[in-house]
């Protein structure tokens, strides 16, 4: 009705722009990583955005016929069905409609109402039309739209492959809960521990700031063009429109109403909410690192899987190339994250333009961040532990167990025992079994002591593993 069936600009509109492929994408998101990432397009692509815009508009339409406004009182209940068809059929077609719309109108947001007003015409409800967008602004429907498909998008996607991560890693910490390990703090060799405990260091922290994240409201404006449902109250003042604005937004739509802003939403809970996506690809890039050295160490070595090349000049070479991949795509995910979180939450006066352009990346750092997580993934799947190592290296580090003795000697009282075993470990000479056995005989303690403390060893001086 709007702009006709005109299937010529429609054609044009397909034409004008290169199908977008692996290989001519400028993003790796929708190019290289694209198996990856694909998930994601459902809920962060124009076409996603596009659909969830039109999903608020019919939501918020049948919400008004509820309440009822007088004049929807009569609406037919039994098309809400085919009303909420026009969003959950949502296809490409439909948003090339829209875009079509779009380029005339010069404004997404009225070519999302004027798309809808014409599927109302196709179900001969013209009556009703000008009910559609009644009273909101853009932003009413892009602060509800977005957070919308950040929600889904992060649950539907994201969570599940963090959830993996993080059975995979406990799967890991169990396995290798008794496998003791020499420590190293400053890059210096120190007291043992276990490798199942340090792996679950990790799933300690992941656990942690997953449960902070589930504090954090995904919120939504909605109130007019500056927030105070001026339109709404103009015209039906009797109508508590706080009150039907909270219940929509939350019944509805599943989001948390801000209840007083500007003509946009604060976005202090989206900054929080990637402030916290921040601190766990962090816990990610921590354990990307570690992997890597310990690697690098010979603890680990890496299935070789046929037919794959390390280098293109050292034939010998098994990179630890999946944690390196892990680690680069999270310094572009936390870069990102890190502007969102610092600007979206800045908007000059009761609105600047300046968040729309960047809402429109949400997507982008979610699918660095999924990239990370399955290079993550896949390189702990490889991993093939390396006990004659780890137990090597143990054994050649004697010096480690000076702590324990000089520990048990100050409970006995013994004079000034940390400074005769720094005495004894600083020296150049070779500090092994025999030595400390040597030293332990030289002590003056008792025999049940000088027993006590020949059964320390590297491998056995591991302390309390709890978990």
């Amino acid at each position: 009705m709007y702009f006709g069936n005109n299937e010529s600009k429609y054609i044009s509109l397909q034409k004008k722009h290169m199908i977008l492929t692996a290989l001519n994408a400028i993003s790796p998101i929708d190019g290289r990583y694209r198996s990856k990432t694909e998930k994601l397009g459902k809920y962060f692509s124009e076409q996603g955005l596009i659909k969830y815009r039109v999903q608020v508009e019919i939501e918020y339409f049948i919400a008004l016929c509820e309440i009822p406004l007088p004049q929807l009182k009569d609406f037919n209940r039994g098309l809400f069905t085919k009303l909420r068809s026009v969003y959950l059929e949502f296809n490409t077609e439909d948003a090339l409609k829209i875009k079509e719309i779009e380029a005339v109108t010069n404004h997404d947001v009225k070519a999302v109402e004027y798309f809808i007003k014409e599927r109302f015409d196709a179900l001969g409800l013209k009556d009703y039309k000008e009910f559609i967008h009644f009273g909101l602004t853009s932003q009413d429907i892009n602060n509800t739209a977005t957070p919308l498909s950040l929600k889904e998008g992060f649950t539907n996607v994201i969570l599940p492959e963090l959830n993996a991560l993080e059975e995979t890693l406990l799967n890991r910490a169990q396995e290798w809960k008794e496998i003791p390990m020499l420590a190293r703090t400053h890059g210096q060799t120190a007291s043992p521990t276990r490798l199942g405990k340090e792996i679950f260091v990790f799933v300690e922290r992941l656990t942690n700031q997953m449960e902070m994240l589930t504090q954090i409201p995904y919120a939504a404006k909605f109130g007019g063009a500056t927030g105070n449902f001026n339109a709404h109250f103009v015209a039906y003042p009797h109508i508590d429109w706080v009150k039907f604005g909270n219940s929509f937004v939350s019944q509805k739509l599943g989001l948390q109403r801000l209840q007083n802003t500007t003509q946009i939403e604060h976005y202090d809970y989206m900054a929080a909410f990637f402030d916290n996506l921040k601190r766990i690809n962090n816990i990610m890039m921590d354990l990307d690192r570690d992997i890597w050295t310990y690697i690098s160490m010979d603890y680990f070595k890496q299935k070789i899987k046929k037919g794959e090349v390390g280098s293109s000049a050292m034939p010998h070479k098994v990179n630890p190339i999946d944690f390196e991949n892990s680690e680069g795509n999270i310094g572009l995910a936390n870069a990102i994250m890190e502007h969102l979180a610092a600007k979206l939450p800045i908007s000059r006066l009761q609105r600047d333009l300046t968040d729309s352009t960047v809402t429109r990346n949400l997507g982008v750092p979610l699918g660095h961040m999924l990239i990370a997580i399955k290079s993550l993934q896949k390189g702990l799947g490889k991993l093939i532990l390396n006990k004659k190592k780890l137990a090597e290296d143990l054994d050649n580090n004697w010096p480690v167990v000076a702590e324990a003795i000089q520990t048990i000697l100050r409970r006995e009282n013994y004079p000034n025992p940390y400074e005769a075993l720094k005495d004894l470990t600083r020296t150049n000479e070779i500090i092994n079994a025999e030595s400390i056995a040597v030293f332990v005989e030289s002590l003056n303690v008792n025999d049940a002591v000088k027993a006590e403390l020949k059964k320390i060893t590297p491998a056995n001086y591991t302390g309390i593993i709890n978990f």
